[in-house]
């Protein structure tokens, strides 16, 4: 008799609980959105991952390794998407930079994730003693900059702007006017406002191109 009720309950008990590493990711990365890097504790992570203490150190080694998990997931979901919209070879400049400021704008005013930049938002708040993290987070933002700059001058050398316009200087200011839709995301402005930000921009194009 022992020995079938031990059978059954091996037979019902169920099987342990996979770890879901992307499920985590992006529950983490809600947090971080929302919070900050600093404001955001590991017993925060705990409880919005459903995972152990132990399996969450066993994966990422600690709270700042998981962040960098984030931090490339973030780039893979949301950032490489944006940038499809810009780097589309058969749109003319303008309508890939519309495209590319809209899908950033909706990514912003979204009510599926936090308001803003998640990079602007956790570098935000970062204490003295996170420079490591600090480091990162400016590495990867700098991009975005990268990222414009080798659109523009690959549009350059195909003529759509002209040779004596300065690249570097084009990305940069449109990498102000996205921190600041960002910021003004983050005070709860509407994808409609964000939006009239670039038609704002896009109207400027043709004075911003000039040398």
């Amino acid at each position: 008799m022992t020995s079938e009720v031990t059978s059954c309950t091996k037979k019902c008990r169920g099987r342990p609980k996979v770890f879901d590493r992307e499920a985590a990711l992006d529950k983490a990365m809600t947090l971080f959105w929302q919070h900050g890097y600093e404001a955001t504790s590991l017993s925060d992570l705990v409880e919005a991952t459903g995972a152990k203490a132990p399996t969450l150190y066993a994966e990422f080694t600690n709270k700042e390794g998981l962040f960098r998990a984030v931090l490339d997931r973030y780039i893979s979901r949301f950032a490489r998407q944006h940038e499809a919209q810009l780097l589309c070879e058969d749109k003319p400049v303008e309508t890939a930079l519309l495209d590319y400021f809209t899908a950033v704008a909706k990514c912003f005013t979204s009510t599926e994730t936090p308001a803003g930049c998640f990079m602007i938002n956790t570098s935000a708040t970062l204490a003295a003693s996170s420079q490591a993290i600090a480091q990162t987070i400016k590495s990867r933002h700098a991009q975005q900059e990268d990222t414009l700059f080798q659109f523009l001058t690959q549009r350059q050398q195909r003529g759509e702007i002209p040779m004596d316009a300065d690249p570097q200087a084009l990305a940069a200011f449109l990498g102000c006017v996205l921190q600041g839709m960002s910021i003004t995301a983050r005070e709860g402005a509407s994808v409609e406002k964000l939006l009239q930000i670039t038609r704002t921009t896009l109207r400027l194009w043709p004075n911003l191109i000039k040398a």
